[in-house]
């Protein structure tokens, strides 16, 4: 097993603790697969927020999804719901470690704008038709399982956005300047370009 194997098993199974619903604070006390940089960004909010505004049903949100310790369960299913596949208003919960991603992200990009978001959760049956239609789209996308989304910022380059986020080494990214996002996701650590 090389040593960044390694390194990827911790950092899942310090999600999958994450998801488990532990408090923010043992998260960070045990997760050594975190930069200290995110770890710092993190423990140093005593409520975690995000801004996201769906690009194709015109509904937003900004609110706080994390405090004393705990995610908030109305916060966390008003996320879901706006994070919903829009083609066919299927919801399904969202990774909580994304959340966090992209709210270290956002702080690494010191801007107060909402995330814009291309694509959240995306069913089973969108993501075959779109499969079908566009060899970019992974037919075992982690979008299907609330692990992954599509973004851009408004106020910051979309480079600026790829950059940080491959710096923050907290998951896949993917670049797609043709197509104005970033994708990132809460799976292994890597990268790659598309249209």
């Amino acid at each position: 097993m090389r040593a960044t194997d390694s390194l990827l098993d911790t950092a899942l199974s310090r999600r999958q603790f994450l998801r488990a619903g532990m408090s923010g604070a043992a998260f960070l006390a045990l997760s050594t697969a975190l930069p200290a940089a995110a770890r710092a960004a993190l423990a140093a909010q005593p409520a975690r927020r995000l801004a996201l505004a769906n690009l194709h049903t015109g509904e937003s949100c900004a609110l706080t999804y994390w405090e004393h310790g705990a995610y908030i369960p109305g916060a966390l299913t008003t996320i879901r719901h706006v994070l919903r596949d829009h083609r066919n208003n299927e919801e399904h919960a969202i990774d909580p470690a994304l959340l966090d991603l992209l709210g270290v992200l956002h702080a690494r990009l010191e801007t107060n704008a909402p995330y814009e978001v291309i694509s959240g959760y995306r069913s089973p049956a969108s993501n075959a038709a779109m499969h079908e239609h566009s060899a970019g789209v992974a037919s075992h996308s982690l979008h299907m399982q609330g692990k992954a989304i599509d973004i851009r910022v408004a106020g910051r380059a979309l480079g600026s956005v790829h950059n940080t986020a491959l710096v923050m080494g907290l998951g896949g990214v993917g670049y797609y300047p043709s197509s104005d996002f970033v994708h990132v996701d809460t799976g292994r650590v890597r990268q790659w370009q598309g249209a």
